[in-house]
C-alpha cells in the first residue's frame, strides 16, 4: 500500500487488490454503525422553514463518534438572535463534526427551539448514517514509443505528459484516469505509439463525512464485511 495524498478527512492510496473485494469494502461502508439525530421535538419555530425541513437538515448534521454509545443522546438548541442559526448552537454530550453548518435564518424577535434525540444506525437504512464515501480506479502504466507525436501532450486531460530531449515522457502516471484521449490524438496522426497497460493495482479514494477518522472507516468496513462472511460460512457448514 502506498499513500498518494492525505488530508484531514480524505486519503488517496494505491494497493494491489481485486476490484470485487474493493467494491465489497466500498458497499460495507454503509454497514458501519453511525450516530445521527433521529428524532426532533420542536417547541418554537419562527424561521421561514417548515418544521419538516428543519428536521431534515438537523438529521444530516454529522456527529463525532469518540465513543460508541448505544444509548440515545439528547441535544438542545435555543436561539433568539437575528441572523443565521448554525450547527454550533446545538448543545449536548454529542459533539458536532462541523460547527458552521447553516440550519435556518431568524428575523428580529424570532425564535427557534427544539430537542433532538440521537440513534445508532447504518447508511443502508438512511444516508444520515453514512460515514463517508469510497471510490477507486485502475492504476495505469503508459508505454510510449519514440515516434509518438507531440499533439498528445495537449490532448492529455490530466497534463501528465511533457516533451523531454525530443521524447514524450510521463511526469506522474498515478494521475492517469484511462480516458484514452492521448490514444485518440495519436491515432489521428496515424500512429499507434501509446499503450495504456493496467498494473493490477487500484487507486482508492476514501473520504469521511466527519463522524469517524478516515482510516477508522476503512478498518470498520472490513470488520463488518468479515462478520457477514463468518455468518455465511457458518450457515454453509451446517
Amino acid at each position: 500500500m502506498k499513500i498518494i495524498e492525505k488530508k484531514p478527512n480524505q486519503i488517496v492510496f494505491s494497493t494491489k487488490i481485486e476490484e470485487t473485494l474493493a467494491n465489497a469494502i466500498r458497499r460495507y461502508l454503509n454497514q458501519i454503525p453511525i450516530l445521527a439525530i433521529d428524532e426532533l421535538e420542536i417547541s418554537k419555530n419562527d424561521s421561514p422553514l417548515y418544521d419538516e425541513t428543519i428536521a431534515h437538515r438537523i438529521g444530516l448534521i454529522p456527529l463525532k463518534m469518540d465513543k460508541l454509545d448505544k444509548k440515545p443522546i439528547k441535544l438542545k438548541l435555543s436561539s433568539k438572535k437575528e441572523g443565521i442559526v448554525f450547527s454550533e448552537e446545538l448543545k449536548g454530550k454529542a459533539k458536532i463534526a462541523y460547527e458552521n453548518i447553516p440550519i435556518t435564518f431568524l428575523n428580529k424577535n424570532s425564535e427557534l427551539e427544539f430537542t433532538a434525540t440521537t440513534k445508532l444506525g447504518k447508511g443502508s437504512e438512511h444516508s444520515k448514517f453514512s460515514p463517508g464515501l469510497m471510490f477507486y480506479r485502475n492504476l495505469i502504466e503508459l508505454k510510449i514509443d519514440k515516434d509518438c507525436p507531440k499533439e498528445v501532450i495537449d490532448a492529455c486531460t490530466q497534463n501528465i505528459l511533457k516533451s523531454e530531449n525530443g521524447k514524450i515522457v510521463v511526469e506522474d502516471s498515478i494521475k492517469c484516469d484511462d480516458c484514452e484521449a492521448c490514444i485518440e490524438a495519436c491515432n489521428k496522426k496515424g500512429k499507434d505509439s501509446i499503450k495504456l497497460i493496467p498494473t493490477g493495482e487500484l487507486v482508492i479514494t476514501l473520504e469521511s463525512f466527519g463522524q469517524l477518522d478516515v482510516k477508522e472507516i476503512f478498518k470498520k468496513s472490513i470488520d463488518e464485511l468479515r462478520k457477514d462472511l463468518k455468518e455465511v460460512s457458518k450457515k454453509i457448514s451446517k
